[in-house]
């Protein structure tokens, strides 16, 4: 059982960690991060079939009229798929935090991945648990690399190197 639950997410990835204390201190470097699962965005995967054309759209009138442009209202579909994806998300980051009996919640979350988990987020403070929000999209970082960067922001204990 661990007092921290990691989340990085980004807008197709949710990585869940656990911070881990060593099991002997005075040999071993410690604490570690722990993964345990993913989340991926199906929705958003499948939208790439949908949404093919880089552009949202741009045509000619009929018989050599001027060209108009239209919207296929594509971004407003994928904020769609985020907010679904934020709120699947969100119930996986309670179900982890009961199993894993932890009052500390770390987000990490990409800039389009924020508006739509911090409020959801902030609602678990009001049920008990220490909520740090980071403003950084950390998907591809190795575990260390996320260690390394939530230690110099104060949000986690360092590694002690033995």
């Amino acid at each position: 059982m661990s007092q921290h639950v990691i989340v990085v997410v980004n807008r197709e990835l949710a990585r869940f960690f656990t911070l881990e204390p060593v099991e002997f201190p005075e040999l071993e470097s410690g604490p570690r991060i722990k993964s345990l699962t993913q989340l991926e965005n199906q929705e958003l995967k499948k939208s790439r079939e949908i949404f093919t054309d880089s552009k949202t759209g741009r045509g000619a009138a009929p018989q050599g009229g001027g060209v108009h442009g239209y919207d296929d209202k594509r971004e407003q579909h994928l904020d769609e798929f985020r907010r679904r994806f934020a709120a699947k998300v969100f119930d996986h980051i309670q179900k982890v935090a009961k199993a894993e009996h932890a009052r500390t919640i770390i987000l990490t979350a990409s800039a389009r991945m924020r508006r739509f988990l911090y409020p959801e987020i902030d609602t678990l403070e009001q049920k008990g648990f220490r909520i740090h929000k980071l403003s950084k999209n950390m998907i591809n970082f190795s575990p260390g690399k996320i260690h390394a960067y939530l230690a110099e922001c104060d949000v986690i204990p360092s590694k002690s190197l033995k």
